[in-house]
């Protein structure tokens, strides 16, 4: 069997808003398994775009971006919290225009907590013992790949306790 030595260099991502700005959170894991963060970063973003139906990614994304400019090395994968697909004809959401922002060349993992109108091309997941799923859409690796990953990260519950930390920091908590 084959060492990796590798280092993986996972960034998760999530945006709250305030009336008044975004706060880009940032949570970097070097493992999938981590129960503890390698590196948190927040970002505030003062001058936000105005949310559009079907057009998330265009608030969204220059958040994301604003966050990811603050870490010291581009990450090996990325989760957003939201779609990389809107709809299994391949319509790009959130992930998929950050995908093509960073010129297809880190993959990127949408763990979406809600059903989207056109879910059933998202994957499923539950974990813990919820009955309510996740649902998982991916690009530029597969998506049994990107399942697995979010499935082996830590903690009991429905969110892993990686991505439930990102969402707070986004909100301004501790």
């Amino acid at each position: 069997m084959e060492t990796d030595t590798h280092t993986e260099t996972i960034a998760c991502l999530d945006v709250g808003y305030t009336e008044a700005a975004a706060r880009a959170a940032c949570v970097v894991i070097d493992d999938w398994r981590a129960s503890i963060p390698v590196a948190e970063h927040v970002a505030m973003i003062h001058e936000v775009k105005e949310y559009q139906p079907g057009e998330f990614y265009r608030r969204e994304l220059p958040c994301i971006q604003a966050v990811l400019a603050k870490l010291d090395q581009p990450p090996t994968c990325i989760v957003v919290d939201g779609y990389v697909w809107l709809d299994g004809n391949g319509r790009p959401g959130l992930g998929a225009h950050l995908y093509e922002t960073l010129d297809r060349k880190i993959p990127v993992i949408g763990v979406a907590k809600n059903p989207f109108k056109d879910t059933d091309h998202a994957t499923e997941l539950r974990r813990g013992t919820s009955d309510r799923p996740l649902f998982i859409t991916a690009v530029g690796l597969p998506i049994a790949q990107a399942v697995l990953n979010i499935d082996a990260m830590h903690g009991p519950y429905r969110l892993p306790t990686i991505l439930k930390r990102v969402d707070q920091l986004s909100r301004g908590e501790n």
